[in-house]
């Protein structure tokens, strides 16, 4: 069964579990969705990463897979993989849990959003907002309740989609999150209270630029 599905699209979307895998591997293709990245770069060391670029973060993230790890969500639109968004609990995230601007805000037990791949035909249609509905609908089926975006405020109407890989706030906005904090002026930490809507009241909205 999907975690979430929008029958005027014909969209479901399903977590991504090892009877899935050929079908990440035909979205993502050749180049691993982003020059051999395969969505391992939040996880690695950038030595590490760099080291195995390609067919080595491809075989990582098929162990994850097969080990069962929470890893993300994958999108379909007429039984096609279209989509992708990258969500776990946030301490796999070596990236994150070693940044500046998103280091953790409290010792709250978090998920994270920390990528989306959309492919071409399907981009500026309204799936990033889609993908986030099932991110939410995924984190109520695991009992999650705090999930955190990182996304990136745009500099222009059209920007590259490389750029936009981890959203825009426009959109997490539409879906329900909030801004908690703000260490720079271009990258909002938002959340999203899962079942508990009035505390989205007393979130305090920080605005310590550090960048």
């Amino acid at each position: 069964m999907p975690v979430y599905a929008n029958k005027e699209l014909d969209l479901k979307i399903f977590p991504l579990d090892i009877n899935r895998w050929g079908d990440f591997e035909t979205l993502f293709g050749e180049r691993g969705a982003c020059g051999g990245c395969w969505c391992m770069s939040w996880r690695l060391k950038r030595s590490i990463f760099e080291k195995q670029k390609g067919n080595g973060n491809k075989l990582a993230m098929r162990n994850l897979v097969q080990q069962n790890e929470k890893i993300g969500l994958l999108a379909y639109i007429d039984n096609k993989p279209i989509a992708w968004c990258a969500v776990a609990p946030r301490d796999v995230y070596l990236k994150l849990e070693n940044s500046r601007i998103l280091k953790r805000i409290d010792n709250e037990p978090v998920w994270s959003i920390t990528c989306f791949f959309i492919t071409k035909p399907y981009r500026r249609k309204g799936l990033s907002l889609e993908l986030l509905k099932g991110v939410i609908k995924y984190g109520e089926a695991n009992k999650v309740k705090i999930i955190e975006g990182y996304p990136v405020v745009p500099y222009s109407e059209k920007i590259p989609a490389a750029f936009a890989w981890t959203g825009i706030p426009s959109v997490f906005e539409k879906a329900g999150f909030v801004v908690v904090e703000r260490r720079s002026k271009l990258k909002p930490m938002m959340r999203y209270y899962v079942g508990n809507t009035q505390s989205l009241k007393m979130v305090p909205i920080l605005t310590r630029i550090i960048e």
